[in-house]
């Protein structure tokens, strides 16, 4: 890219960085916070989703345990709930709401919503596109720099299918937000209807799940940066050969 095609670009980055620190900064305070705060009922991360699936009748999922802070997850091939040590064993409000919220992925999964399967699908295309993008990219300029009037779209064409792969993960990040938004809110109606948390502890859980979604915004705008100078960058390129002839 030549200087002035950076002139947006750095900033935008900068302050995406800037964001995803904060945002990253606020889920460790908070959770820490929260995490200091023993429930009433006294039911640990593993146990909440215990009794979620029962609850909801959910069978067939296992609950693992997996190391270091945050690091929970859902893993649908493989129909386990992998629980961190900081979520496992706790008895606080922050690691009751995290547990509660990957059992709202299973719900998600359970019951096809859109959102989720629809991020479920694009996994492979990510994967894929990830791979594709640049070589496609390098294909269309070389078939542009050999083409004749007969075919002179066809290397810009190629390009242009390279960048649509690129914004794979830009759609990925754009559909996991409701994805999250949606697991939280399902997290919050499961754990009072259960009566694990009381209306008075809710609040301090809403605030873990929200600081945790702000990460995924982050993450959104972040891919919406790199898509566009990607974009941009192509298009420029094309536009100078243009100008060249």
């Amino acid at each position: 890219m030549y200087l002035y095609d950076y002139i947006w670009f750095l900033p935008a980055i900068l302050i995406c960085a800037v964001f995803a620190a904060i945002a990253s900064a606020r889920v460790n305070t908070t959770f820490a916070k929260y995490d200091r705060v023993r429930t009433h009922t006294g039911i640990s991360g593993a146990e909440t989703v215990r009794r979620l699936m029962v609850r909801n009748g959910v069978r067939g999922i296992a609950i693992g345990r997996v190391s270091g802070k945050l690091s929970d997850h859902y893993h649908p091939t493989k129909s386990v709930i992998n629980l961190s040590d900081s979520t496992h064993d706790s008895v606080s409000v922050a690691a009751v709401a995290v547990a509660a919220h990957e059992m709202g992925h299973v719900m998600q999964h359970q019951d096809g919503y859109l959102f989720y399967r629809v991020r479920t699908a694009l996994v492979p295309v990510v994967n894929f596109g990830s791979m594709l993008a640049m070589p496609l990219v390098l294909v269309g300029l070389v078939l542009e720099y050999m083409s004749v009037s007969s075919n002179a779209d066809l290397g810009f064409t190629v390009a242009m299918i390279g960048v649509i792969l690129y914004g794979g993960s830009f759609l990925f990040a754009l559909v996991t937000l409701p994805v999250e938004l949606n697991a939280s809110h399902r997290a919050g109606e499961m754990l009072l209807e259960e009566g694990i948390l009381t209306t008075d502890e809710m609040p301090g859980a809403r605030k873990v799940l929200t600081a945790a979604a702000m990460t995924y915004l982050a993450s959104l705008l972040t891919s919406l940066v790199y898509f566009l100078r990607f974009a941009l960058y192509v298009l420029s390129i094309f536009g100078r050969r243009d100008n060249r002839r």
